[in-house]
């Protein structure tokens, strides 16, 4: 590959498929930026919860929408999202923050500014963004364009795991966790705004039974195959 070539890596896929694990992981091997864009919705959710605001009533968000400043700033190399000059990193990962950002997403307001705050990043850099409509909508030019995803089951586990190591499951079991995962599923691919989905030519990667390695190295197989092409 080119490393002088400025190219974009469009990633979208599921909750817990491993997307974002997967595209962090291909920009460190290709050393490139890499943007979390489910990060700025999260921040967006973050502050509805702390407004009292419900974050699935757009009547009630869009007054709050232009008195919102969500920016990315890369530090040490890591992504770190500011939410009204406050860097909110550490406080976006939690099962509440999780829902609200499922739920305020589905805002067609908030997904516009969100979209082009995310194709401005995207001007004259090298980058894999991950997301859930990058594909199809916020980087349709992408040269290369991957689905990622894995049976709800192997979703939750994950998804389970990472919330027990961080101290943060809050009661819930693995059965709950997985009602919510097939509630968001419904609404990420429900929605009329940017809904989830498979964009056409975008490549499957199914990493149900990959590991983290694995599923780098299927992503970077075909771009270098393409590449090659």
């Amino acid at each position: 590959m080119d490393k002088e070539r400025i190219f974009s890596v469009a990633v979208d896929g599921p909750a817990g498929a491993g997307k974002s694990t997967v595209a962090r992981g291909a920009a460190k091997r290709l050393g490139i930026v890499y943007v979390d864009t489910g990060a700025m919705y999260r921040a967006m959710g973050l502050k509805a919860l702390r407004l009292g605001v419900p974050a699935d009533s757009e009547e009630r968000v869009l007054p709050i929408l232009d008195d919102t400043e969500i920016t990315l700033r890369f530090i040490a190399g890591e992504q770190h999202i500011f939410l009204d000059g406050e860097d909110v990193t550490g406080l976006i990962r939690t099962q509440e923050v999780s829902n609200a950002a499922s739920k305020i997403s589905a805002i067609p307001a908030v997904r516009r500014k969100m979209v082009a705050i995310q194709q401005k990043l995207a001007e004259g850099v090298s980058l894999t963004m991950d997301g859930r409509d990058i594909c199809s909508y916020v980087l349709p030019g992408a040269e290369y364009k991957f689905f990622v995803t894995a049976s709800p089951d192997a979703r939750t586990a994950r998804r389970y795991k990472e919330l027990s190591e961080k101290g943060t499951l809050g009661g819930m079991t693995f059965n709950d966790l997985l009602v919510e995962m097939h509630e968001r599923d419904a609404r990420d691919s429900g929605r009329d705004c940017m809904p989830l989905k498979k964009a056409p030519d975008a490549v499957l990667i199914d990493t149900t039974y990959m590991s983290i390695e694995e599923s780098i190295d299927a992503l970077l197989h075909y771009i270098d195959r393409a590449s090659e092409a």
